[in-house]
């Protein structure tokens, strides 16, 4: 797929995104880049190759290492409701926008 600077253009518009000219030319070789790897991707025949669910279904019945499920960081949700309109309980209350 050929992009071209004013697909680029048109993209940003959409994604309401300022981008200068060399951030322009950047972003077209970039996408372009990403097409054609998806291109070579898509050139592989992959007849008779089964879907994964998950790609650790490869290794079989191997554990996983996980981390901790521990806070690295400490509450600093007082402080970030600090300047909110309206908290209650923690949480941030916001208007009611659809009827």
């Amino acid at each position: 797929m050929a992009l071209t600077v004013k697909d680029i253009e048109r993209v940003a518009h959409l994604a309401r995104l300022e981008l200068r000219p060399d951030e322009t030319a950047r972003t077209l070789r970039q996408l372009s880049g990403f097409f054609t790897l998806v291109e070579q991707m898509q050139a592989v025949n992959t007849d008779g190759v089964e879907p994964l669910a998950h790609p650790a279904a490869v290794l079989g019945e191997v554990a996983l290492r996980l981390r901790e499920d521990i806070a690295s960081e400490p509450d600093q949700r007082d402080a970030s409701q600090a300047s909110a309109p309206a908290v209650e309980r923690g949480l941030f209350l916001v208007p009611k926008v659809i009827e």
